[in-house]
């Protein structure tokens, strides 16, 4: 255990016998910037021919997709505009076809309607007519209903008051008042 202590002794006192830190040592000065230089041109050929090559190729790449990206997206709005300018003109184009259809619709029922009315009018002038004509025989027929009352009514108040009345003078005297 004692040469343990006088290792440890012993470093110590080498430790302390040292000029203090390696890199402040005047005495290699010299050296360490040569090593210094040759690290710097070293460090400086290997990112000047391998890193910033492949930085300027990445940021390059980089800046060609944010292009491509940009002209995609424009060429895409582009599409966009077309197809919303398409889709209002196929709309317009719909309206119209629809349009054109009801006005179509409309006319073909009105034609129909003025069929049905115009069917409509000449079987009521018809049924009028025959109304009319219905009408005109019962009226007919009743003023030869009317005449032959009047004439036997005629008769049977000449009878009864006592009178005999000419079946031909009775019937003259009827249509007489009948005309007016």
């Amino acid at each position: 255990m004692a040469s343990e202590t006088d290792n440890v002794a012993a470093g110590a006192a080498d430790a302390a016998a040292a000029p203090g830190m390696p890199q402040l040592d005047f005495s290699t000065f010299g050296n360490q910037i040569f090593w210094l230089v040759v690290t710097l041109v070293v460090i400086y050929f290997v990112l000047t021919r391998i890193a910033l090559p492949r930085i300027a190729g990445v940021l390059n790449d980089r800046q060609s997709s944010i292009t491509n990206d940009i002209a995609a997206a424009e060429d895409l709005k582009q599409k966009a505009v077309e197809a919303e300018e398409a889709y209002n003109q196929a709309l317009i184009d719909a309206r119209a076809k629809a349009q054109d259809i009801i006005a179509e619709a409309k006319a073909e029922i009105q034609a129909d309607l003025d069929e049905a009315a115009a069917k409509a009018d000449a079987e009521i002038a018809a049924r009028t007519a025959e109304s009319e004509k219905a009408i005109a025989a019962i009226r007919d027929g009743a003023v030869e209903s009317v005449k032959v009352v009047a004439k036997d009514v005629a008769q049977d108040v000449v009878a009864s008051m006592g009178f005999s009345a000419d079946a031909k003078a009775v019937t003259a005297a009827v249509t007489a008042r009948m005309k007016g």
